[in-house]
């Protein structure tokens, strides 16, 4: 059982590793169970990777974690859910609609 726990977590990392370096992120020690909460930092947002086979649970809980991280980085919360096990992955990013609306009004007019 505690190998099966392990192999799960050192897969966990190392696809963390992955998106992270996808994205140009900066990760976190330890899964931010340091001084750094979240998985990674990147562009003034504290990102929590969430890689699933089908489907994944957005709730009230888990936002709430991803924002509390993000409020102690002083960084806005996104999560970046990755579905797909094998082949064809999506990647999808979740952020405050306030903050989406606030990037939108900085770009150009023509090129949205």
């Amino acid at each position: 059982m505690k190998l099966a726990l392990k192999l799960r977590r050192r897969s966990r990392t190392l696809s963390e590793r992955s998106e992270s370096k996808r994205l140009g992120a900066k990760q976190h020690k330890n899964s931010g169970r340091g001084t750094h909460k979240g998985d990674a930092s990147w562009e003034g947002f504290t990102v929590d990777f969430k890689e699933v086979g089908k489907s994944f649970t957005l709730n009230k809980d888990v936002w709430a974690k991803a924002t509390t991280d993000a409020i102690r980085n002083n960084d806005n919360p996104a999560i970046v859910v990755v579905l797909g096990d094998e082949g064809i992955k999506t990647r999808l990013a979740v952020i405050e609609l306030s903050l989406l609306e606030m990037i939108l009004d900085l770009l150009p007019p023509d090129s949205v």
